[in-house]
């Protein structure tokens, strides 16, 4: 597989992952969104930085 399109196919499943929250759950992810706006920006920062670097860790395992 060439990798321009490894990345579309990465990015097509990311728009896929992210879609399921909303489609399924409007509420709760109206909700959710809710309380991360309440959020100081230092819980914000970590938070996304857990996130990066699961995924980071999950790339380089099963790459």
């Amino acid at each position: 597989m060439s990798e321009p399109k490894l990345w579309i196919m990465a990015v097509a499943l990311v728009l896929v992952i992210e879609g399921l929250g909303p489609m399924l759950f409007p509420n709760k992810w109206r909700e959710m969104l809710s309380q991360v706006t309440q959020m100081d920006s230092n819980s914000l920062r970590r938070f996304g930085g857990v996130l990066v670097v699961s995924g980071a860790c999950l790339l380089f395992i099963f790459s």
